[in-house]
């Protein structure tokens, strides 16, 4: 089958086009004809192997042989399925995501990393819920127990976990705060952003509001720099893992009403579900900016980590 490897950290030119064998499922997984796929800052970070943290999850030398494959969401189409499996036939169209492996024609998946593609959406639009959804999901409901007449800011609120965040935090009964560039301030706003701000033109951090809690999706705002803004008991979350990060966040767990937040989405069927649910009930879109295919994917590294894409930008695996 066609798959996209990287054996070396770098560019986007290290990534290669190249035969591999077609995985067979094991007893409990699911093997998956992959339609549609995305370029997430995960896969990017762990090409580049530019921070120590990316490195000691992909191999400290080298990308080892299990993560040679990026992407981290897909939707496609159950092949086969192992004998354990209950949840799923052949022919079923699903979405899922959590571990590398979908810039690939086949994936094979655990079970429990999967679910049935929501019905409303197209491949393209499933394809960019898994990772980034499931992220939003799992800082604000999960580590920070988002609670509806809480007031929420949303940093990188155009990128990919941030507009999903953006309409997670309205769906919860929130009021939400989305900081973003001027190009993107409309689409934001037409997300359910209830105040729209223009980080070249304000810092958020001196116009005196506070909030319950602060999500910053692009890594780009400290905690040192977010603290006055956060009410008494409110949650700072950085999506980006740093050094300095996990130690404040183990300082501030022990210290201080004004806790940091970081984690690993769990990224199982559970969540996939939940999503699906709200998707299907009209409250949660996904934002595509580009879509290419399997082989422009150098290219669409090249973009996606200029960090400036509004919403997902989609891979057509078979296109």
């Amino acid at each position: 089958m066609k798959a996209v490897v990287y054996t070396k950290y770098g560019p986007p030119d290290v990534l290669k086009h190249v035969e591999v064998d077609k995985p067979v499922p094991k007893d409990n997984e699911v093997l998956i004809k992959v339609h549609t796929s995305t370029v997430s800052p995960m896969d990017f970070r762990f090409r580049q192997g530019t921070t120590f943290i990316a490195r000691f999850m992909t191999g400290l030398l080298k990308p080892k042989p299990g993560v040679q494959i990026l992407g981290v969401e897909f939707t496609g189409e159950v092949e086969a399925v192992g004998k354990d499996v209950r949840l799923f036939k052949q022919g079923d169209t699903v979405y899922g995501g959590g571990q590398p492996g979908a810039h690939a024609e086949y994936i094979c998946m655990p079970e429990e990393k999967v679910s049935l593609k929501p019905a409303n959406i197209n491949c393209e639009e499933a394809a960019g819920v898994p990772f980034a959804g499931t992220s939003a999901l799992y800082y604000l409901k999960y580590k920070a127990d988002i609670q509806a007449g809480q007031k929420v800011l949303i940093n990188g609120a155009s990128g990919g976990v941030g507009t999903f965040a953006v309409q997670l935090a309205k769906y919860y009964g929130t009021e939400v705060t989305g900081i973003c560039s001027t190009a993107n301030l409309e689409m934001v706003a037409s997300l359910g952003a209830d105040k729209v701000i223009d980080y070249t033109k304000e810092d958020f951090t001196k116009n005196g509001q506070t909030y319950d809690i602060i999500l910053d999706a692009v890594g780009k705002r400290s905690f040192s720099q977010c603290k006055k803004s956060l009410k008494p008991g409110g949650f700072y979350i950085n999506t980006v893992a740093t050094v300095p990060l996990l130690l404040q966040m183990l300082w501030t767990s022990r210290i201080g009403n004004k806790k940091v937040i970081f984690g690993i989405p769990p990224c199982t069927t559970k969540e996939f579900d939940i999503l699906r649910e709200i998707i299907e009930a009209g409250k949660m879109k996904t934002v595509i900016d580009r879509t290419y295919p399997l082989n422009d994917i150098a290219e669409a590294h090249a973009y996606a980590e200029k960090g400036h894409a509004r919403g997902k930008v989609v891979i057509n695996v078979q296109g």
